[in-house]
């Protein structure tokens, strides 16, 4: 079953949802506004009297009320190697090979043993062979250049690379929040 993306009552992504919070926020008229162009239709049961059944249809995008307001400068995603591997593109960003997923490992720039952190800003994707190579030294001391520099995926961003499968109209709407000089539009509007 598709996810659901669900915005904030300013129209800004804030996360993906499934289709039963979708459903428990329309039933509870929290839904302020759809958009995009696909649905998903739940079937309920049959009226006894009437023998008709019900049904909802939840739209791919929704817009909900709400209470907290969200601070998207203070933002800063949970660091996993799921989305790390995403945001780099499966590509180890020393030898600049693409891998997959198991291939792959979270390499710290300046090592954990220097002084380094556990941040985004500080871990690129790496194959196993190049993080083996480098050890417990930085770029320089091992003469390995690396290809990108390391960020941290704004909201949307991240929204987009926790996304499993994201429908033609959700990637649209997200691709239009995030700038054309991110990586990840590039990525996401090749041609």
């Amino acid at each position: 079953m598709h996810k659901i993306l669900r915005l904030n009552s300013a129209g800004h992504p804030i996360d993906w949802i499934n289709y039963q919070t979708a459903a428990r926020l329309y039933y509870l008229n929290h839904i302020i506004c759809e958009c995009g162009s696909s649905s998903i239709r739940l079937r309920g049961g049959y009226n006894r009297l009437k023998r008709h059944r019900s049904f909802l249809n939840l739209n791919s995008i929704v817009s909900t009320n709400n209470i907290n307001k969200l601070d998207y400068s203070a933002f800063t995603p949970p660091l996993v190697n799921t989305t790390l591997f995403k945001r780099d593109g499966h590509q180890c960003l020393y030898c600049g090979n693409i891998f997959s997923h198991n291939q792959l490992s979270r390499d710290h720039i300046i090592p954990l043993s220097k002084g380094g952190n556990d941040t985004w800003t500080n871990v690129v994707t790496s194959c196993k062979r190049c993080n083996n190579s480098k050890g417990a030294r930085t770029p320089e001391d091992a003469r390995m250049l690396l290809l990108a520099i390391p960020f941290i995926p704004s909201r949307v961003e991240y929204i987009i690379l926790r996304g499993r499968t994201i429908l033609a109209d959700q990637m649209e709407f997200l691709i239009s929040h995030i700038p054309k000089s991110s990586p990840i539009f590039q990525r996401y509007t090749k041609p």
